[in-house]
């Protein structure tokens, strides 16, 4: 239905940024609620954010608030998560997905992957 690719992941130093993009091709993205996760070694998979298929509604994990904007342009077909004051514990590979619901994609229930780009964090 859909294809995601993300880009933008990178090294950088603590209190840094990085904006991570997720390009859809194929379908539109704009019929899909998307969500961002992330996963770090050893761990289990994590929400991080979701928006909804207008941008009208985000929702975000407790420890992104406030740090993480998670945006889309449909015109584009592109969904992005704009990343400030970086922490260490951010290190993780970054997944976008898609969902028909934003809702669903809150926990985890999406139809489509990305392959992820890795985002590292020193101190």
């Amino acid at each position: 239905q859909v294809q995601l690719r993300e880009s933008g992941g990178g090294s950088v130093q603590a209190g840094g940024s990085l904006r991570l993009s997720c390009a859809a091709s194929g379908r539109t993205s704009s019929n899909y609620a998307m969500g961002w996760f992330r996963q770090a070694p050893g761990k289990e998979r994590e929400f991080v954010a979701a928006i909804s298929r207008t941008g009208a509604t985000t929702y975000y994990a407790d420890f992104v608030k406030g740090r993480f904007t998670i945006s889309r342009d449909n015109a584009k077909n592109m969904v992005y998560l704009q990343m400030n004051s970086l922490k260490p514990e951010d290190t993780a590979d970054y997944y976008c997905a898609t969902s028909l619901l934003i809702m669903a994609a809150r926990r985890g229930e999406v139809d489509n992957w990305g392959q992820g780009t890795q985002v590292t964090v020193s101190s």
